[in-house]
Protein backbone atom coordinates (compact mmCIF):
# COMPACT_ATOMS: atom_id res chain seq x y z
CA UNK A 1 0.00 0.00 0.00
CA UNK A 2 1.50 3.31 -0.99
CA UNK A 3 1.44 6.07 1.45
CA UNK A 4 2.30 9.76 0.54
CA UNK A 5 2.38 13.25 3.47
CA UNK A 6 -1.73 12.02 4.16
CA UNK A 7 -1.40 8.56 5.21
CA UNK A 8 -2.31 5.57 3.58
CA UNK A 9 -5.27 5.35 0.96
CA UNK A 10 -7.50 3.66 3.02
CA UNK A 11 -7.22 6.72 5.78
CA UNK A 12 -8.55 8.72 3.03
CA UNK A 13 -12.06 7.20 1.72
CA UNK A 14 -14.92 9.07 1.31
CA UNK A 15 -16.41 9.43 4.32
CA UNK A 16 -19.55 8.05 5.24
CA UNK A 17 -22.67 9.11 6.45
CA UNK A 18 -21.33 9.23 10.09
CA UNK A 19 -19.34 12.17 9.36
CA UNK A 20 -22.39 14.26 7.82
CA UNK A 21 -24.13 13.73 11.15
CA UNK A 22 -21.04 14.55 13.17
CA UNK A 23 -21.03 17.81 11.42
CA UNK A 24 -24.59 18.59 12.02
CA UNK A 25 -23.80 18.59 15.94
CA UNK A 26 -21.10 20.59 14.78
CA UNK A 27 -18.69 18.78 16.49
CA UNK A 28 -15.85 19.45 14.42
CA UNK A 29 -12.55 21.01 15.85
CA UNK A 30 -10.80 24.04 14.39
CA UNK A 31 -8.31 24.95 17.57
CA UNK A 32 -4.81 24.61 16.91
CA UNK A 33 -1.44 25.18 18.33
CA UNK A 34 -1.20 29.24 17.70
CA UNK A 35 0.82 29.79 20.90
CA UNK A 36 3.93 30.43 18.81
CA UNK A 37 1.88 33.69 17.04
CA UNK A 38 1.62 34.98 20.26
CA UNK A 39 5.30 36.30 20.55
CA UNK A 40 4.62 38.24 17.42
CA UNK A 41 1.62 40.19 18.22
CA UNK A 42 -0.56 41.54 16.00
CA UNK A 43 0.22 43.95 12.85
CA UNK A 44 -2.41 45.80 11.74
CA UNK A 45 -0.50 47.75 9.07
CA UNK A 46 -2.52 47.63 5.74
CA UNK A 47 -1.13 46.28 3.11
CA UNK A 48 -0.29 48.31 -0.55
CA UNK A 49 -2.58 48.42 -2.91
CA UNK A 50 -3.46 45.09 -2.98
CA UNK A 51 -6.88 43.08 -3.76
CA UNK A 52 -8.36 39.61 -4.44
CA UNK A 53 -11.27 38.70 -6.19
CA UNK A 54 -12.44 34.87 -5.42
CA UNK A 55 -14.11 32.99 -7.90
CA UNK A 56 -16.33 30.79 -5.79
CA UNK A 57 -17.35 27.75 -7.86
CA UNK A 58 -20.27 26.23 -6.22
CA UNK A 59 -21.16 22.67 -6.94
CA UNK A 60 -17.58 21.60 -6.92
CA UNK A 61 -15.87 21.12 -10.63
CA UNK A 62 -14.59 17.78 -11.98
CA UNK A 63 -10.99 17.99 -11.91
CA UNK A 64 -10.76 15.71 -14.65
CA UNK A 65 -13.29 17.99 -17.06
CA UNK A 66 -11.10 21.26 -16.22
CA UNK A 67 -7.57 21.91 -14.83
CA UNK A 68 -6.22 17.95 -14.88
CA UNK A 69 -7.84 15.65 -17.55
CA UNK A 70 -6.19 11.84 -18.15
CA UNK A 71 -6.24 11.48 -21.75
CA UNK A 72 -4.54 8.41 -21.00
CA UNK A 73 -7.29 6.95 -18.64
CA UNK A 74 -9.88 4.26 -18.64
CA UNK A 75 -12.79 5.56 -20.42
CA UNK A 76 -15.27 5.60 -17.63
CA UNK A 77 -12.34 7.72 -15.44
CA UNK A 78 -11.60 9.77 -18.43
CA UNK A 79 -14.89 11.03 -18.63
CA UNK A 80 -16.46 12.33 -22.13
CA UNK A 81 -14.52 15.35 -23.01
CA UNK A 82 -10.88 15.37 -24.46
CA UNK A 83 -8.07 17.79 -23.46
CA UNK A 84 -5.96 20.31 -25.60
CA UNK A 85 -3.01 22.17 -24.93
CA UNK A 86 -2.30 25.55 -23.77
CA UNK A 87 0.04 28.39 -24.80
CA UNK A 88 2.65 26.55 -21.99
CA UNK A 89 3.89 23.86 -23.56
CA UNK A 90 3.52 20.26 -21.96
CA UNK A 91 0.08 22.01 -20.09
CA UNK A 92 -3.28 20.35 -21.30
CA UNK A 93 -6.65 21.05 -20.07
CA UNK A 94 -10.23 20.54 -21.13
CA UNK A 95 -11.22 21.12 -24.56
CA UNK A 96 -13.93 23.50 -23.15
CA UNK A 97 -11.70 25.87 -22.03
CA UNK A 98 -10.01 27.42 -25.20
CA UNK A 99 -9.59 30.94 -23.97
CA UNK A 100 -8.01 29.83 -20.91
CA UNK A 101 -5.93 27.48 -22.81
CA UNK A 102 -4.26 30.49 -24.87
CA UNK A 103 -3.65 32.46 -21.24
CA UNK A 104 -1.96 29.65 -19.79
CA UNK A 105 0.95 32.04 -19.57
CA UNK A 106 -0.73 34.43 -16.64
CA UNK A 107 -2.33 31.21 -15.15
CA UNK A 108 -0.91 28.93 -12.42
CA UNK A 109 -2.83 25.31 -11.56
CA UNK A 110 -2.62 23.82 -8.47
CA UNK A 111 -3.80 20.10 -9.03
CA UNK A 112 -3.08 18.39 -5.66
CA UNK A 113 -5.26 20.33 -3.55
CA UNK A 114 -7.24 17.77 -0.85
CA UNK A 115 -9.44 17.83 2.34
CA UNK A 116 -9.76 14.92 4.25
CA UNK A 117 -12.98 16.16 6.26
CA UNK A 118 -16.45 14.96 5.20
CA UNK A 119 -17.55 15.45 1.43
CA UNK A 120 -20.09 18.10 1.67
CA UNK A 121 -20.23 21.70 0.12
CA UNK A 122 -20.33 23.15 3.61
CA UNK A 123 -16.72 21.87 4.41
CA UNK A 124 -15.15 22.58 1.59
CA UNK A 125 -16.56 26.14 1.36
CA UNK A 126 -15.73 26.79 5.25
CA UNK A 127 -11.76 25.92 4.88
CA UNK A 128 -11.43 27.63 1.29
CA UNK A 129 -12.55 30.88 3.08
CA UNK A 130 -12.56 30.45 6.71
CA UNK A 131 -9.48 28.00 6.72
CA UNK A 132 -11.50 26.34 9.75
CA UNK A 133 -14.60 24.03 10.32
CA UNK A 134 -17.16 25.34 12.74
CA UNK A 135 -17.12 24.30 16.41
CA UNK A 136 -20.06 24.47 18.72
CA UNK A 137 -22.15 26.36 16.13
CA UNK A 138 -19.86 29.38 15.66
CA UNK A 139 -18.54 30.16 12.82
CA UNK A 140 -14.79 31.63 11.60
CA UNK A 141 -15.08 35.16 10.18
CA UNK A 142 -14.06 34.70 6.20
CA UNK A 143 -10.95 36.37 5.29
CA UNK A 144 -12.23 38.91 3.52
CA UNK A 145 -13.57 40.56 7.22
CA UNK A 146 -10.48 39.74 8.76
CA UNK A 147 -8.74 41.76 6.13
CA UNK A 148 -11.63 44.28 6.57
CA UNK A 149 -10.86 44.09 10.50
CA UNK A 150 -7.44 44.80 10.04
CA UNK A 151 -6.57 46.79 7.01
CA UNK A 152 -10.44 49.49 7.09
CA UNK A 153 -11.58 51.17 4.06
CA UNK A 154 -9.77 51.96 0.68
CA UNK A 155 -10.98 54.95 -1.10
CA UNK A 156 -14.19 54.89 0.78
CA UNK A 157 -15.63 51.69 -0.16
CA UNK A 158 -16.41 48.85 1.59
CA UNK A 159 -13.48 46.74 2.17
CA UNK A 160 -15.31 43.24 1.31
CA UNK A 161 -18.00 42.39 -1.28
CA UNK A 162 -19.98 39.58 -2.37
CA UNK A 163 -21.32 39.26 -5.78
CA UNK A 164 -24.18 38.99 -6.74
CA UNK A 165 -24.77 37.74 -3.03
CA UNK A 166 -24.81 35.10 -0.34
CA UNK A 167 -24.71 31.19 -0.78
CA UNK A 168 -27.97 29.60 0.05
CA UNK A 169 -29.09 26.08 0.11
CA UNK A 170 -26.36 23.55 -0.33
CA UNK A 171 -28.18 20.69 1.66
CA UNK A 172 -27.14 20.89 5.26
CA UNK A 173 -28.02 23.86 7.30
CA UNK A 174 -24.76 25.01 8.75
CA UNK A 175 -22.76 28.21 7.51
CA UNK A 176 -20.43 28.19 4.44
CA UNK A 177 -17.69 30.72 5.79
CA UNK A 178 -19.11 33.93 4.31
CA UNK A 179 -19.47 36.31 7.19
CA UNK A 180 -17.58 38.11 9.10
CA UNK A 181 -18.83 35.89 12.57
CA UNK A 182 -17.71 36.87 15.82
CA UNK A 183 -15.97 40.11 14.03
CA UNK A 184 -19.08 41.80 14.20
CA UNK A 185 -21.63 43.38 11.93
CA UNK A 186 -18.83 46.10 11.03
CA UNK A 187 -16.90 43.88 8.97
CA UNK A 188 -19.79 42.05 7.14
CA UNK A 189 -19.53 41.98 3.58
CA UNK A 190 -21.60 44.16 1.60
CA UNK A 191 -23.96 42.19 -0.87
CA UNK A 192 -25.28 43.52 -3.88
CA UNK A 193 -27.93 41.41 -3.64
CA UNK A 194 -28.67 41.48 -7.10
CA UNK A 195 -28.29 40.20 -10.91
CA UNK A 196 -25.91 42.69 -12.44
CA UNK A 197 -27.10 41.20 -15.85
CA UNK A 198 -30.59 41.85 -15.46
CA UNK A 199 -32.56 44.44 -16.90
CA UNK A 200 -33.87 45.95 -13.58
CA UNK A 201 -30.13 46.13 -12.05
CA UNK A 202 -30.35 49.78 -10.65
CA UNK A 203 -26.89 50.72 -9.56
CA UNK A 204 -28.00 53.84 -8.17
CA UNK A 205 -29.89 51.77 -5.13
CA UNK A 206 -26.59 49.98 -4.82
CA UNK A 207 -24.25 52.47 -4.62
CA UNK A 208 -26.59 54.32 -1.82
CA UNK A 209 -26.62 50.91 -0.04
CA UNK A 210 -22.41 50.53 -0.39
CA UNK A 211 -22.22 54.28 1.09
CA UNK A 212 -25.03 53.32 3.82
CA UNK A 213 -22.84 50.13 4.70
CA UNK A 214 -19.76 52.51 5.83
CA UNK A 215 -22.10 54.38 7.85
CA UNK A 216 -21.23 58.13 8.11
CA UNK A 217 -17.43 57.72 7.65
CA UNK A 218 -17.55 56.69 4.37
CA UNK A 219 -21.07 57.92 3.40
CA UNK A 220 -19.99 61.01 1.17
CA UNK A 221 -16.38 59.75 0.65
CA UNK A 222 -16.45 58.37 -3.13
CA UNK A 223 -18.13 60.24 -6.39
CA UNK A 224 -18.37 58.38 -8.94
CA UNK A 225 -20.64 55.47 -9.55
CA UNK A 226 -18.65 51.76 -9.46
CA UNK A 227 -21.66 49.69 -10.00
CA UNK A 228 -22.49 51.41 -12.99
CA UNK A 229 -21.69 48.81 -15.58
CA UNK A 230 -23.52 50.39 -18.31
CA UNK A 231 -21.09 52.83 -18.76
CA UNK A 232 -18.51 50.18 -19.58
CA UNK A 233 -18.19 49.80 -23.76
CA UNK A 234 -20.48 46.98 -25.04
CA UNK A 235 -17.53 45.22 -26.10
CA UNK A 236 -15.59 44.94 -22.82
CA UNK A 237 -19.27 43.75 -21.54
CA UNK A 238 -19.41 41.23 -24.26
CA UNK A 239 -16.25 39.78 -23.77
CA UNK A 240 -17.12 38.60 -20.01
CA UNK A 241 -20.52 37.39 -21.14
CA UNK A 242 -23.98 38.51 -20.76
CA UNK A 243 -24.54 36.16 -17.73
CA UNK A 244 -24.82 36.77 -14.27
CA UNK A 245 -21.07 35.59 -13.39
CA UNK A 246 -20.19 37.44 -17.03
CA UNK A 247 -21.27 40.63 -15.55
CA UNK A 248 -20.22 39.98 -11.72
CA UNK A 249 -16.66 39.40 -12.56
CA UNK A 250 -16.55 43.02 -14.96
CA UNK A 251 -17.98 44.42 -11.77
CA UNK A 252 -15.68 42.74 -9.59
CA UNK A 253 -12.98 44.30 -11.81
CA UNK A 254 -14.54 48.13 -11.48
CA UNK A 255 -15.21 47.56 -7.21
CA UNK A 256 -10.92 46.68 -7.19
CA UNK A 257 -10.44 49.38 -8.71
CA UNK A 258 -11.93 51.63 -6.55
CA UNK A 259 -10.80 50.37 -3.23
CA UNK A 260 -12.57 47.25 -2.30
CA UNK A 261 -9.87 44.80 -0.87
CA UNK A 262 -11.68 41.85 -1.18
CA UNK A 263 -14.37 40.56 -3.63
CA UNK A 264 -16.07 37.08 -3.44
CA UNK A 265 -17.90 36.19 -6.61
CA UNK A 266 -20.02 32.96 -5.92
CA UNK A 267 -21.02 31.94 -9.54
CA UNK A 268 -24.10 29.98 -7.93
CA UNK A 269 -26.21 30.52 -4.40
CA UNK A 270 -27.22 27.09 -4.42
CA UNK A 271 -27.03 23.45 -6.03
CA UNK A 272 -30.55 22.70 -6.60
CA UNK A 273 -32.69 22.93 -9.47
CA UNK A 274 -30.33 24.72 -11.67
CA UNK A 275 -27.10 24.62 -13.70
CA UNK A 276 -24.24 24.11 -11.38
CA UNK A 277 -21.17 22.44 -11.34
CA UNK A 278 -22.88 19.97 -8.48
CA UNK A 279 -22.90 17.45 -11.64
CA UNK A 280 -24.45 14.03 -9.83
CA UNK A 281 -26.12 13.43 -13.37
CA UNK A 282 -29.59 13.50 -12.24
CA UNK A 283 -32.56 15.91 -11.43
CA UNK A 284 -32.19 18.23 -9.48
CA UNK A 285 -28.74 18.82 -10.14
CA UNK A 286 -26.83 18.92 -13.01
CA UNK A 287 -24.92 16.78 -15.75
CA UNK A 288 -21.67 16.78 -17.63
CA UNK A 289 -23.53 17.55 -20.79
CA UNK A 290 -23.96 20.61 -18.77
CA UNK A 291 -20.53 21.01 -18.37
CA UNK A 292 -20.32 21.26 -22.01
CA UNK A 293 -23.20 23.49 -22.91
CA UNK A 294 -23.23 26.04 -20.36
CA UNK A 295 -20.82 25.96 -17.32
CA UNK A 296 -17.48 25.90 -19.25
CA UNK A 297 -18.22 28.22 -21.84
CA UNK A 298 -19.83 30.60 -18.98
CA UNK A 299 -16.58 29.88 -17.02
CA UNK A 300 -14.16 30.17 -19.76
CA UNK A 301 -14.86 33.55 -21.16
CA UNK A 302 -15.56 35.30 -17.79
CA UNK A 303 -12.47 34.31 -16.67
CA UNK A 304 -10.12 34.79 -19.69
CA UNK A 305 -11.80 38.55 -19.64
CA UNK A 306 -11.11 39.01 -16.30
CA UNK A 307 -7.64 38.70 -16.88
CA UNK A 308 -7.09 40.27 -19.94
CA UNK A 309 -9.22 43.24 -18.61
CA UNK A 310 -7.09 43.28 -15.54
CA UNK A 311 -4.30 43.10 -17.34
CA UNK A 312 -4.39 45.98 -19.82
CA UNK A 313 -5.78 48.18 -17.32
CA UNK A 314 -2.44 47.45 -15.01
CA UNK A 315 -4.05 45.58 -11.83
CA UNK A 316 -3.35 42.57 -12.60
CA UNK A 317 -0.03 42.33 -10.60
CA UNK A 318 -2.17 44.31 -7.69
CA UNK A 319 -5.00 41.76 -7.75
CA UNK A 320 -4.91 38.40 -6.84
CA UNK A 321 -7.62 35.97 -8.66
CA UNK A 322 -8.49 32.81 -7.95
CA UNK A 323 -11.01 30.17 -9.37
CA UNK A 324 -11.63 27.45 -7.00
CA UNK A 325 -14.55 25.13 -6.11
CA UNK A 326 -14.98 23.81 -2.51
CA UNK A 327 -14.14 20.37 -3.89
CA UNK A 328 -13.54 17.62 -6.52
CA UNK A 329 -15.70 15.07 -8.07
CA UNK A 330 -15.30 11.07 -8.14
CA UNK A 331 -12.43 9.43 -10.52
CA UNK A 332 -15.26 7.43 -11.84
CA UNK A 333 -18.32 8.10 -13.59
CA UNK A 334 -21.19 6.70 -11.43
CA UNK A 335 -23.81 5.07 -13.21
CA UNK A 336 -26.05 8.36 -14.82
CA UNK A 337 -22.68 9.01 -16.43
CA UNK A 338 -22.10 12.02 -13.62
CA UNK A 339 -19.84 12.33 -10.57
CA UNK A 340 -20.22 12.85 -6.90
CA UNK A 341 -18.51 14.86 -4.24
CA UNK A 342 -14.97 14.06 -4.01
CA UNK A 343 -12.17 15.73 -1.46
CA UNK A 344 -9.21 13.55 -2.32
CA UNK A 345 -7.99 15.98 -5.18
CA UNK A 346 -8.90 18.86 -6.93
CA UNK A 347 -7.57 22.04 -9.14
CA UNK A 348 -7.47 25.23 -8.57
CA UNK A 349 -5.94 28.07 -10.77
CA UNK A 350 -4.90 31.47 -9.63
CA UNK A 351 -3.15 35.11 -11.28
CA UNK A 352 -1.94 38.08 -11.11
CA UNK A 353 -0.15 39.58 -7.70
CA UNK A 354 3.41 38.30 -8.30
CA UNK A 355 1.63 34.68 -9.27
CA UNK A 356 4.26 32.84 -11.93
CA UNK A 357 2.38 31.79 -14.48
CA UNK A 358 2.41 28.74 -17.04
CA UNK A 359 2.85 26.46 -13.96
CA UNK A 360 1.31 23.89 -12.63
CA UNK A 361 2.19 22.90 -8.84
CA UNK A 362 1.49 19.65 -7.73
CA UNK A 363 0.23 16.19 -9.94
CA UNK A 364 -2.60 14.09 -8.97
CA UNK A 365 -2.28 10.37 -9.76
CA UNK A 366 -2.98 8.83 -12.71
CA UNK A 367 -7.33 8.74 -11.98
CA UNK A 368 -6.84 11.96 -10.60
CA UNK A 369 -7.82 10.63 -7.09
CA UNK A 370 -5.36 11.51 -4.63
CA UNK A 371 -2.11 13.44 -4.79
CA UNK A 372 0.88 12.21 -6.26
CA UNK A 373 2.94 14.68 -4.79
CA UNK A 374 3.03 18.04 -3.60
CA UNK A 375 -0.45 18.04 -1.20
CA UNK A 376 -1.90 21.33 -1.08
CA UNK A 377 -4.87 22.25 1.83
CA UNK A 378 -6.74 24.27 1.58
CA UNK A 379 -5.42 26.51 4.57
CA UNK A 380 -2.38 26.70 2.06
CA UNK A 381 -4.47 28.39 -0.26
CA UNK A 382 -5.61 31.04 2.12
CA UNK A 383 -2.29 31.45 3.53
CA UNK A 384 -1.44 32.39 0.01
CA UNK A 385 -4.36 35.03 -0.13
CA UNK A 386 -3.27 36.62 2.71
CA UNK A 387 0.39 36.80 1.31
CA UNK A 388 -0.81 38.18 -1.73
CA UNK A 389 -2.48 41.01 0.28
CA UNK A 390 0.76 41.69 2.10
CA UNK A 391 -0.23 39.85 5.25
CA UNK A 392 1.15 37.84 7.58
CA UNK A 393 -0.76 34.73 7.61
CA UNK A 394 0.77 33.84 11.01
CA UNK A 395 0.00 36.62 12.77
CA UNK A 396 -2.96 36.91 15.66
CA UNK A 397 -5.85 39.08 16.39
CA UNK A 398 -7.68 39.01 19.75
CA UNK A 399 -11.16 38.65 20.19
CA UNK A 400 -13.27 39.64 22.27
CA UNK A 401 -12.61 37.19 25.53
CA UNK A 402 -8.71 38.36 24.89
CA UNK A 403 -8.20 35.05 23.23
CA UNK A 404 -6.00 35.25 20.29
CA UNK A 405 -6.64 33.97 17.01
CA UNK A 406 -4.42 32.99 14.09
CA UNK A 407 -4.99 34.15 10.97
CA UNK A 408 -4.31 30.89 9.69
CA UNK A 409 -3.62 27.64 12.12
CA UNK A 410 -1.85 24.98 10.27
CA UNK A 411 -0.95 26.25 6.60
CA UNK A 412 2.18 28.64 4.66
CA UNK A 413 2.23 30.55 1.95
CA UNK A 414 2.76 27.79 -1.32
CA UNK A 415 6.01 30.01 -2.04
CA UNK A 416 6.46 28.09 -5.41
CA UNK A 417 3.47 29.82 -6.92
CA UNK A 418 4.94 33.31 -6.36
CA UNK A 419 7.41 34.88 -8.78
Amino acid sequence: MTTDARGSRADRSELGRRDILRLGGLGLGWAGAIAPAWARGPSLAAPADRSVILLLLLGGPSQLETWDPKPDAPSEVRGPFGSIPTRCPGIRISEHLPRLALRMDRLAIVRSLYHDEAPIHETGCQLLQTGRLCRAGEEAPHFGSLTAQMCGTRHGMPPFALLPGPIRATGIDIPHGQASAWLGARCDPFSLGADPAGPDFDAHAARVRARASLGKSGAETFSANPFDIAHEPDRIRDEYGRTSFGQSCLLARRLVEAGVRVVTVNMFDTVFNTVTWDCHGTAPFSTLDDYARVLLPTFDRAFAALIDDLDRRGRLQSTLVVAAGEFGRTPRLNSAGGRDHWPGVWSIAMAGAGVRGGQVLGRSDAKAAYPADRPVSPQEVLASIYHSLGIDPGQYLPRRNGEPFTLVECGQPIRELFG
